[in-house]
């Protein structure tokens, strides 16, 4: 089993503590991680959410990450940041510096 399979910046970390505290978001839940759609229509899907049946659960940066085994393949070394107006997802950035 994977360790990190996605990795969590600073700020983002902060924003999502921040978020499931100031909304009283209960403990069980977590950053569902997945993609939407397919091939270069492809988008990322980020939220709040329970574990389900084919989730796996990882515990990144002390974020609690939610991933379906359908979707691991596909964020696999993706990288969530945080910006003014939203939470941001690169993938394959740090390979390519």
């Amino acid at each position: 089993m994977l360790d990190k399979p996605v990795t969590v910046q600073e700020t983002a970390r902060q924003q999502i503590q921040d978020t499931l505290q100031t909304n009283k978001i209960p403990a069980e839940y977590g950053l569902r991680v997945g993609v939407r759609g397919g091939g270069c229509g492809a988008s990322w899907l980020l939220g709040f959410d329970l574990p389900g049946p084919t989730d796996e659960v990882y515990n990144v940066e002390g974020v609690r990450i939610i991933i379906d085994r359908k979707h691991l393949l596909y964020v696999l070394g993706a990288e969530i940041g945080y910006e003014p107006g939203g939470f941001t997802v690169e993938k394959g950035a740090s390979a390519s510096q």
